[in-house]
């Protein structure tokens, strides 16, 4: 089993939460069940739609076919994932930008929990 974390703001906002809900039904169950495959049989499971995000720290989770939705993750301690960035892939490579705003939130996020 996997714990699956969801990025906050300081404010409480939830960018990878409103990425999700913003999307169609469709899309949004592609989603959720890749995130409920994780949390009950652990990462192994998502292997085939997850990759490695060269030079970096970050995985993301792929949603293929004429969806190409991305949702960038790192994974923290053994057994959890913090979900990060979401986003409708467009180009060939991840747009730098997208991999960007994740490591922005993934430093703010370890700041806010090196403060607890």
């Amino acid at each position: 089993m996997s714990k699956v974390l969801y990025y906050t703001t300081k404010v409480g906002g939830n960018p990878v939460k409103k990425f999700i809900e913003s999307l169609q039904e469709k899309q949004q169950r592609k989603i959720i069940r890749i995130l409920t495959q994780i949390q009950i049989y652990g990462l192994v499971t998502a292997i085939p739609h997850t990759k490695k995000l060269t030079g970096t720290s970050l995985w993301e989770i792929r949603i293929l076919g004429k969806d190409n939705l991305r949702v960038l993750y790192v994974t923290v301690l053994d057994d959890s994932i913090l979900l990060l960035n979401g986003f409708s892939k467009k180009a060939e490579k991840t747009p730098l930008k997208e991999i960007d705003v994740a490591l922005l939130r993934l430093k703010d996020w370890l700041q806010i929990k090196n403060q607890h």
